[in-house]
C-alpha cells in the first residue's frame, strides 16, 4: 500500500507541475504580447508624430491619463487621439496604448 500511495503522490505531482508550467505559458504569452502591441503602437506613433505640434502639446494631459489609469482626460490629448487616428486609420491602440507613445516623444 505505501508504494501505491507513493506512485500517487508522484502522479498528483507531475500533473500538478504539468498545469502550473501550461498556466505560466499561457500568461507569459499573453503578457509578451500586450508589450509587443504597446512596443508597437509606441513605434508607430513616435516615428511618425516625433514634431506633430498637436501632438506634443498633449504630453501633460497623456501623464495625468496614465497616471490616474485612464481617469482623467484632457481636451488636448482627446484632439491628439482624434489627429493620430485619422492620420493612421490602420493603429490598432488603445487610449492607454496612445498615451504611452505620447509620453515617449
Amino acid at each position: 500500500m505505501t508504494s501505491f500511495r507513493l506512485l500517487s503522490a508522484a502522479a498528483l505531482l507531475a500533473l500538478a507541475t504539468s498545469a502550473s508550467a501550461t498556466s505560466f505559458v499561457v500568461t507569459t504569452d499573453a503578457v509578451v504580447n500586450a508589450v509587443a502591441a504597446t512596443s508597437d503602437a509606441t513605434s508607430d506613433v513616435t516615428s511618425s508624430f516625433k514634431d506633430d505640434k498637436i501632438v506634443l502639446a498633449a504630453r501633460d494631459d497623456a501623464a495625468s491619463f496614465v497616471a490616474s489609469a485612464g481617469d482623467i482626460r484632457g481636451a488636448q490629448l482627446e484632439a491628439a487621439f482624434k489627429h493620430i487616428r485619422g492620420a493612421q486609420p490602420q493603429l490598432a491602440a488603445s487610449d492607454l496604448q496612445l498615451a504611452q507613445a505620447i509620453l515617449a516623444l
